[in-house]
């Protein structure tokens, strides 16, 4: 399984595929933003591991181009970088990132979220498909339409709203939809943050069907099914 590693500090993408390759991936490295496309492009990653901070072209660039393509719209991303102010983790969650890791890193932190979003893209829900008004949703394929035109989610936005669908209307807690999507229970507000700014932004992409993710103030989101 390849991850493509995007840093202009050599140093520090020497040390992620150090920790990545003695997990078992292939790693492949990049230190600017329009080497990173190319490689995507040729070498169809099965993750990005994405610095903000890129000569050519930014991260922020790099990661809104991927999520315009058919063929890199889902494509994992971990965003790696020093930035670490909430305005900076919010927004690259904004334009597409799925999980955000601030310099200096722990390699275990590393390796478990790699890990963690490698297996919400791989997981599978043999054969399900669940309608609700409009919108179809199905779980095997991992494909959603609505009025049988097809709407272009990541793998995160998907695996939320699979998890809020199979809940079957009960009410979910950020906590839950941390440990359940993302892979790690560390409530912290950031981190709440990113459920509600994914939630946003898959309300979005629904339109008309957006009103499905109930909001339960204080507590988290549920799935109305209901015509």
């Amino acid at each position: 399984m390849k991850v493509l590693v995007v840093d202009d500090e050599k140093d520090i993408t020497a040390l992620v595929a150090y920790h990545l390759e003695r997990e078992g991936f292939r790693v492949l490295q990049a230190h600017d933003g329009l080497q990173a496309l190319e490689l995507v492009k040729r070498e169809r990653p099965s993750l990005l591991v994405l610095d903000l901070m890129l000569p050519h072209l930014s991260g922020l660039d790099v990661c809104r181009r991927l999520r315009k393509e058919p063929d890199t719209a889902r494509l994992p991303i971990l965003m790696l970088t020093a930035k670490a102010e909430e305005t900076d983790k919010v927004l690259g969650l904004e334009l597409g990132g799925d999980d955000y890791l601030t310099k200096p890193f722990g390699p275990k932190e590393l390796i478990a979220r790699v890990k963690a979003l490698i297996r919400r893209s791989e997981e599978v829900q043999g054969g399900e498909v669940v309608k609700a008004g409009s919108l179809e949703i199905d779980l095997d394929r991992y494909t959603v339409t609505i009025r049988k035109r097809a709407v272009e989610l990541t793998p995160k936005e998907f695996d939320l709203l699979k998890a809020l669908v199979l809940a079957k209307g009960r009410v979910l807690t950020r906590e839950y939809l941390l440990d359940r999507v993302w892979g790690y229970e560390r409530a912290s507000e950031i981190e709440s943050r990113t459920v509600d700014v994914h939630v946003r932004r898959l309300r979005e992409k629904l339109g008309p069907e957006a009103a499905r993710i109930v909001t339960v103030k204080s507590v988290g989101y549920r799935f109305n099914q209901d015509s």
